[in-house]
Order: structure tokens, then C-alpha cells, then sequence
């Protein structure tokens, strides 16, 4: 047996003995006494006294039963000083995986196999980025806050060198990479962060990719049919009616009177295999946040005093993100003492572990939220490579900027690679396994092939590569008192482009876009453009008088649910891939049903529209198969389902269970089986129509055809059609054509058929097959939840079989699975991909319901809990009660926080 699996097997297996002694043997007698102690070695001091050098007053932070704390300092630094001691407390092994991510070195952590995502990373530069905002963009009480917070890390990190004692995170790498001790903490580790969350919020990146790798099988009608145009008619914007002015400044609509408060044909294969390669780099980066850009979903809304019966605004919010332990939010407090131009912070919500500030939340005067605009701020550019150092623009020979990266690798030899930047960004192709020359054809426009050219490149264009102020933004928000103060705050928000709601204590409600935005000289960035044209560079970003809002406007409400911003009317481009509106119309239905005939909005119809789980889809579906004569009596059983349903994905609905199995069943037959097998999961075999003439997509008609058997090559995460809002609308415009090529499909006989009643027969009998198998042959057993089930699985020790945490490890850290309500495209966002089966990818990562007419009245959830120690009381204790919908008592006045006190802990110099 070679030495390096020798070593592996060794490594692993002691791995298992570590944690059969330290876990398994809990309880039972000295063993047992041992094993509990050496785990709860790592759980943080809450009550007592802990001496933290430099602070000028003592601080106090106060834990409730949930360990969310709540800090009160004197002053600016001693409060960010103290949350940064207090989150290494609870969460210091997710912050140091966390800025290894960011920084392209997790392969100093987990060796080798963590080396291609580490040359992405590194080839996109996210820390050198963030170095650069923080030296050259950032007010000086920015850095002096963020410097304060790295001080609090510091300090907590020197009483546990190493990381002894910090976690049993460590201990388990302990086991395969013996010589790790953690670094300190530094203010660009927490500005890189950012990186990280405008990455998965980012855009249509993935779009582009797989619109290029569409057309080896469509033309660019089919595609065009597989992005449809945004509903304008049937689904509602965020601001209807403003304009911009003849100076270029937005003019909202007029608030309300009164107020109580890219080009392209046919992909050759070079393109195409260069394409999938980088849509694969994409696919394998951590995925902390959930899955990467257009399809990121959140709620936020926010109703005006005079249609609340509190009289003052309400507002909610709730980020859809992947799910995980710990996760990716940190509930806390941060309070001066005496509020005061010296000290201005009394803000309380949600951040990220190894971030200073209040990310979202409210302070003593306003609340905000956020969900993501979805706006195009990244383009990827084909590059003609004319040689080692060169590339085309205009007819004439660029030279790259390069630059090289040495990636230090755990247990083995450093590897040095070269990045190469062009006038549109760094080429990420070149860490792809076609390494630097992947193509020789022009792929874009009706270029002829270009033959001159070595090789062809995919550079990445992205307004988080530009040094920003959002870490300043962040801040602003903390302290802003009153709209303006706010607005001004949103003009810092670089990245990621957010939907931006607002609600004071004076009754105002109010919307704002921020964020830089790009303009393009030519094309859309719904294609990848070519970057030997010049035409197509950015030509700079919409400025932010540009950019809507809106104050108190007529009908007393704002929803944002990732829909278009503006109606068409509005010229500059945000993006041309906006969600599709189905849950921003559900809430807009909500909202307008209770307040029909006079009514009001009360803090739990707020709870309650955050539940919906309505499938929209469903009232469309429906009735369409229930018309249809079904002979087959156990089919003909699971259709009778349908016959009574309320279209509520209930976890105990068995009619939720087979119609969201037909629904995949329908995506299968109808676009699974003609897509590229380079854009279908892995293993995923199907049988397709193939063309007997390769010169022509297969999914075109006319010609002669064969049935053959083809297996997908790409990641689970990437299939398509996964079954969310888009996909909504592409079914729906093409149930209107009873007989469109895209209800042909292949039966399990191998036939070829044709029409819309022929499909949805197959689609029942194939999820009552489908359901048979999951769930048993009795439907009365059949339950929604029993299919569609959510596991928080602990990320950062890997989960793949280079990771160095066994699948033992994983069943102790993990939670779950979970039965859950709701689904794809429901205001209950609970997502799943149709294409990979049933499990839960993305949910509401959080919930939180503010009240402004008494900030104790509020209300907020987590997934989760608020600690990163497994064994912690405080790990999972969140989950069930998000699950079930509820939320917890927000506590935010002084009395209310000393009422719900349970540890108190005195930071003193």
C-alpha cells in the first residue's frame, strides 16, 4: 500500500477513535465524565469577570436562555472591541475557515484537495481587493472600529494559542494537520468577507453560462423561450411610476398625501468546454451562502402606520440562503451606554460572525431590511489568446497583466500559479482542467472561426473587484437616525445591490436601490461578450441619483421579493434576469386581502405571510390535470389527490407530495431530457431524441431523429431545469400551445410522443412511480414532508471524501433531516432543485418581524442557534422553533434586555 494511503487511513482512523472517546462515551461513568468535559473545555465563559487589555470601561455583554448577546459599552471602540471578543467566543472556528475562504488558502487548513478552489479564489484576488478598501476607501472611525474588533478577536484568540481549547473543530484537524495553528485576526479578514457575500448574490453569471451552453441544442428562439420576459401585466414591481429627470436624478412617484409616520449563435465545442469548465470552478467554491447568483431569493415588506393596528410601520424580512451549521447569521446587540454624537450606536439584529456592526436590524429611531435586486453587476468576457502573454482587443496585441500566487498546501508541496488579467478582469479559465487554451473559434456574433488565434479565455468583469465603502455603509446604517441619514448610508452600499426597505419611528416607510450597477457600452450581459471588441467595455455605473426609491408612497405598503425594481419605463439596464414575481404577488395579494374593506395589518398577519407556502403554480396546474382521463387505477388513486387540495405545501399534505412529484416528473419529460448532458446531473441517464444530422440542435425540429441513452456529466447543483420562479413561467407560457415541440418527450417504451395531454399522463404515472418508490405503494402514508426534508450539515470540515471528517464526524455535527413545509417559489421559501430530487438547498435563513411602535414587541428567529460549538446548548435551539414558524420575543430596551438576562458576563481592563 502506498505511504500516502497509508497515512490517510491512519489519520482517519484515529480520527474515529478521538471522537468514540470524546462523544460516544459521554455518560458512562469516568469515561464519560472525561469525554463531557473535554467538549464543554470549549464552550465560552458567560457570567463572571474576564480581564480583555485596552478597553477603557468595563463592558457588559448579557446572554439570554438563546445565548444572543447584548453588549453595552461607553464608547465606539470598547462596544466593537467587546463583539469581537464575544463572536471568537462562539463562532472563532467558522471565522478562521471563513477568511482562509476568502483569502484562497483553505488548502493551509485542509491540504491538497482544497487547492483548485484556492486558485479560483485566488485568481479573482478577493483579499488583495479588500486590502486595497481598506487602505485606500474607508473612513478613518471605520478602520479604528475594525482594528477595535480585531483587538477583541486578539485578545480572546491569546487565551487560547493555537486554537486549544477554541473548539472540537480544531482537535479534529489536529488529526490530519498536526502543525495548523490559527493566525490573528486583521480588519482586511473581515472586510474580505464581503467578497464572499456579494459572490453569492452576484447575478446572472451562471445565466450566461448556461445560455451559451443551451445553444448546442437550441436555437436562440428556444432559449429565449426558456428565459421568458418578466410578467409586467400579471406580477407587481417594487416602484411604480418614477422617472428619471432631465439632470439624470430619480423622480420617485408622488408619495402619499398624508402620512402617520449578448450576442451570440451557435457554442462550438471549444466554448462550450471551456464554458462548463468554469460553470464546474463556480459549482465546487464553498458554498456558505447557498447556491451562487441569479435564483437567490428573499421576502421583505413593510407596511405604513396607517394601515397597522399598532399605528406605526411594521416591517419584515427574511434572507434566503443555504443552510448550514453554524449559520451564516449572528444574532446580537450593540449599545453605548448613553447614546451621543460620541458614541451612536444602539443598534440590534443580525451580522456575520467576523464582521463588526449590525448587517440588519433596527436601532432607537429606524429598522431596515434587505433582499437581493438581482442586479447584472458581473459579465463574462471572451478572450482571443494570441499568445502566452497576449490577447486581442480591436485588431491588436494586449499584453496581460500577471502576476503569481503560491498556494501553501497542508502536508505537501506549495504550488505557485500564474494569473493573467485583462482590460476586463482575470482570466478564471486558466485554473480550469483545459488550462489556458480551451477553444480556437470566435464564439460570439456571427464572427467566422478565427484561426490566428492560440486559444481562447473567459475573464470574469465584477464590481466587487473594484475597492468599495461598503464596510463603511454598514456602520452608517448602524447610527442613521432618519431617511436622509439613511439614503446617505445606501450611497456607500457597493456590492452586493440590495433592495434596500426602511421604517422610522415617525412612520415613515421607504424603499432605496443602491450599489454599483454597470453601464455597457454594447450587449445585454445575458451572454458572455467578446472581448476583442472594445464596444463591449463598461463604460461606468449608474450613478446613485439615478437609482430608485421611493418615500411613503400612495398605497401604503412596499414588497420586495426579488422582482424588477422598476417598470420597463425606467432606461438604464439592471439586469434582464429578474426573478419572476410569483412570491412578490403572493405577498402584494396578502397584504391587500386584509386590508380590503378597512382593514388593518397586525404583527402576527405579518408572522403568518412569512408562512405561506402557497403553490402558485399549482392553481395553473391543477385543474388542467384533473381533466385528464387516466386509466391506470393506482395513477387514477394519486390524482384523486389533487381533487380537494387547498395548493398549501403542508409538511403532512400527501397532495403536496404528488403534485410537486409531477411537477418534476412534467420538467423531466418536457426540458431534462433535451438539455446537454453537460448542464444534467452526474449519473442522471435519460432517454433523448438525438439528431441524425449533428449540424443541427436536437432540439429542433424536423429531421431525422433516434432514440438513444444519455447520462449528464455536470454537479447536482448545477442541473437544469430545477423547477423555481422561471421555470413557472416558461410552463405557463407554453401551456397556452397544447402542441409545442416541448411537450414532445420519449415514454419509458422508447416511443416518441407528442402533445400537452400526452405529457401530463406520462408526468402522473411517472411521480406516482416515482412517489411508490420514495414514500411506499399506500398513498395514505404519503406526506409532502417525508419527501422534501432539510438537513443542517456542519460545512467547514468538508463534506466530500477528501475532507477530514468522517461520516461519523458529520452524523454528530449535522442536524436533521428535518420534514418542512413550503417550497420553491412560495413566500415559505424552502427551495428545492426538481432536477436532483426533493431535499431542501436554500430556506428563509432567518426570520424577523419589527415593530416600530414598541421595539420590545418585536420579534426574531434563527436557524440554528447562535453558537458554533456542536455540544452547545445554544447550537441547534433555534431549529425547531423556526421550523414550526415561530418566532422569539426580541428584546431591545434596557429592561427588557436585563429581563431576559440569564449569564452575564464583565469584560474589565
Amino acid at each position: 500500500m502506498p505511504r500516502s494511503r497509508r497515512s490517510k487511513k491512519f489519520r482517519r482512523a484515529r480520527l474515529l477513535l478521538l471522537v468514540l472517546v470524546v462523544l460516544l462515551v459521554a455518560g458512562t461513568g469516568a469515561g464519560g465524565w472525561y469525554a463531557v468535559n473535554t467538549v464543554r473545555a470549549s464552550f465560552p465563559q458567560v457570567s463572571g469577570t474576564i480581564q480583555v487589555p485596552g478597553l477603557s470601561a468595563a463592558v457588559d455583554v448579557k446572554r439570554d436562555a438563546q445565548g444572543i448577546p447584548q453588549i453595552y459599552a461607553n464608547t465606539p471602540e470598547d462596544l466593537f472591541k467587546a463583539q469581537g471578543y464575544v463572536q471568537a467566543q462562539d463562532r472563532f472556528w467558522e471565522m478562521d475557515v471563513r477568511r482562509h475562504i476568502t483569502a484562497g488558502r483553505l488548502s493551509e487548513m485542509f491540504g491538497s484537495s482544497q487547492v483548485s478552489t484556492d486558485a479560483l479564489i485566488r485568481t479573482m484576488g478577493w483579499r488583495d481587493v479588500a486590502q486595497q478598501e481598506y487602505d485606500t476607501q474607508l473612513s478613518p472611525d471605520t478602520k479604528r472600529y475594525l482594528q477595535a474588533y480585531s483587538d477583541g478577536v486578539n485578545d480572546w484568540l491569546g487565551k487560547h494559542p493555537g486554537g486549544a481549547g477554541a473548539s472540537l473543530e480544531y482537535a479534529l484537524l489536529g488529526t490530519a494537520n498536526s502543525s495548523y495553528k490559527p493566525e490573528p485576526w486583521t480588519p482586511v479578514d473581515s472586510v474580505a468577507w464581503l467578497k464572499a457575500m456579494a459572490w453569492n448574490l452576484s447575478g446572472n453569471v451562471q445565466d450566461e453560462i448556461d445560455r451559451a451552453l443551451l445553444s448546442q441544442n437550441f436555437s436562440q428562439d428556444q432559449i429565449a423561450q426558456l428565459y421568458p420576459d418578466y410578467p409586467y401585466d400579471r406580477n407587481p414591481v417594487i416602484v411604480q411610476g418614477g422617472s428619471l429627470g432631465s439632470d439624470g436624478s430619480y423622480k420617485p412617484p408622488a408619495p402619499a398625501a398624508t402620512t402617520t409616520s449578448a450576442p451570440g449563435s451557435q457554442a462550438n465545442s471549444a466554448v462550450t468546454q471551456g464554458l462548463t469548465d468554469v460553470s464546474d470552478r463556480i459549482a465546487a467554491l464553498p458554498q456558505l451562502l447557498g447556491p451562487q447568483g441569479s435564483g437567490i431569493g428573499s421576502n421583505s415588506w413593510v407596511v405604513s402606520g396607517s394601515h397597522t393596528t399598532t399605528g406605526k410601520p411594521l416591517l419584515a424580512n427574511d434572507p434566503h440562503l443555504g443552510p448550514g451549521l453554524p449559520n451564516v447569521w449572528y444574532q446580537m446587540g450593540l449599545h453605548c451606554r448613553t447614546v451621543s454624537a460620541a458614541c451612536p450606536y444602539d443598534a440590534t439584529g443580525f451580522t456575520f460572525a467576523g464582521m463588526p456592526g449590525v448587517v440588519i436590524g433596527h436601532n432607537q429611531s429606524i429598522s431596515w431590511g434587505f433582499t437581493n435586486m438581482g442586479a447584472d453587476v458581473a459579465d463574462l468576457y471572451l478572450e482571443k489568446i494570441t499568445g502566452p502573454n497576449t490577447y486581442l482587443v480591436d485588431n491588436k496585441d494586449q499584453q496581460f497583466t500577471t502576476r503569481q500566487e503560491t498556494i501553501k498546501v497542508a502536508g505537501g508541496p506549495s504550488q505557485v500559479i500564474t494569473v493573467r488579467t485583462t482590460n476586463n478582469g482575470p482570466l478564471i479559465s486558466d485554473q480550469s482542467t483545459q488550462q489556458q487554451n480551451v477553444g480556437t473559434y470566435a464564439p460570439v456574433g456571427n464572427a467566422a472561426p478565427d484561426r490566428g488565434t492560440t486559444g481562447y479565455g473567459v475573464a470574469l468583469k465584477w464590481t466587487a473587484l473594484t475597492p468599495g465603502k461598503t464596510m463603511d455603509a454598514v456602520f452608517e446604517f448602524d447610527k442613521a437616525t432618519d431617511w436622509n441619514s439613511f439614503r446617505a448610508a445606501a450611497q456607500d452600499f457597493a456590492v452586493p445591490a440590495q433592495n434596500l426597505i426602511y421604517a422610522d419611528t415617525q412612520g415613515h416607510i421607504g424603499y432605496q436601490a443602491p450599489g454599483q450597477i454597470p453601464v455597457r457600452g454594447k450587449g445585454d450581459g445575458t451572454y458572455p461578450a467578446p472581448g476583442w471588441d472594445s464596444g463591449y467595455n463598461w463604460t461606468g455605473y449608474i450613478p446613485f441619483k439615478s437609482l430608485p426609491y421611493e418615500l411613503d408612497p400612495q398605497s401604503g405598503y412596499i414588497v420586495t421579493a426579488n422582482q424588477p425594481v422598476t417598470d420597463p419605463t425606467y432606461k438604464p439596464l439592471i439586469t434582464k434576469d429578474w426573478e419572476y414575481g410569483t412570491r412578490a404577488k403572493e405577498i402584494t395579494d396578502q397584504l391587500q386581502s386584509r386590508l380590503a374593506n378597512g382593514g388593518k395589518i397586525s404583527p402576527d398577519d405579518m408572522q403568518s405571510i412569512q408562512l405561506d407556502n402557497t403553490s402558485v403554480m399549482a392553481k395553473t396546474l391543477v385543474p388542467m390535470l384533473l381533466k385528464e382521463q387516466v386509466s391506470d387505477p393506482y395513477v387514477r388513486q394519486a390524482q384523486d389527490l389533487l381533487k380537494d387540495w387547498n395548493y398549501n405545501q403542508d409538511a403532512d399534505s400527501a397532495a403536496a407530495a404528488y403534485y410537486n412529484g409531477v411537477w418534476r416528473q412534467l420538467l423531466i419529460l418536457a426540458f431534462g431530457q433535451k438539455f446537454p448532458a453537460s448542464m444534467r446531473p452526474q449519473g442522471d441517464c435519460l432517454l433523448v431524441e438525438q439528431k441524425a444530422d449533428a449540424n443541427q440542435p436536437a432540439g429542433s425540429l424536423g429531421g431525422e431523429t433516434k432514440i438513444v441513452t444519455q447520462c449528464g456529466t455536470a454537479k447536482p447543483d448545477q442541473a437544469q431545469p430545477d423547477g423555481g420562479d422561471r421555470w413557472m413561467e416558461v410552463v405557463r407560457q407554453q401551456l397556452g400551445n397544447p402542441n409545442s415541440p416541448w411537450w414532445d418527450y420519449i415514454d419509458s417504451n422508447h416511443l416518441q410522443q407528442h402533445g400537452l395531454d400526452n405529457l401530463l399522463k406520462e408526468a402522473m404515472k411517472d411521480a406516482r412511480q416515482d412517489l411508490t418508490a420514495h414514500l411506499g405503494k399506500d398513498i395514505n402514508t404519503w406526506s409532502w414532508g417525508r419527501l422534501h426534508q432539510l438537513t443542517l450539515k456542519e460545512q467547514t470540515l468538508g463534506t466530500d471524501e477528501s475532507s477530514i471528517a468522517s461520516g461519523l464526524v458529520h452524523r454528530l455535527l449535522d442536524r436533521g433531516p428535518f420534514q418542512m413545509s413550503g417550497g420553491s417559489a412560495a413566500v415559505d421559501a424552502t427551495g428545492w432543485n426538481a432536477a436532483a430530487g426533493y431535499d431542501v438547498d436554500w430556506i428563509p435563513s432567518m426570520r424577523m418581524v419589527v415593530d416600530l411602535s414598541d421595539f420590545d414587541a418585536s420579534h426574531w428567529i434563527n436557524v440554528g442557534g447562535e453558537s458554533g460549538h456542536a455540544f452547545s446548548d445554544n447550537y441547534d435551539d433555534q431549529t425547531d422553533l423556526w421550523r414550526q414558524g415561530k418566532l422569539l420575543t426580541w428584546a431591545y430596551s434596557a429592561s427588557a434586555v436585563d429581563q431576559a438576562t440569564k449569564n452575564r458576563l464583565t469584560l474589565t481592563p
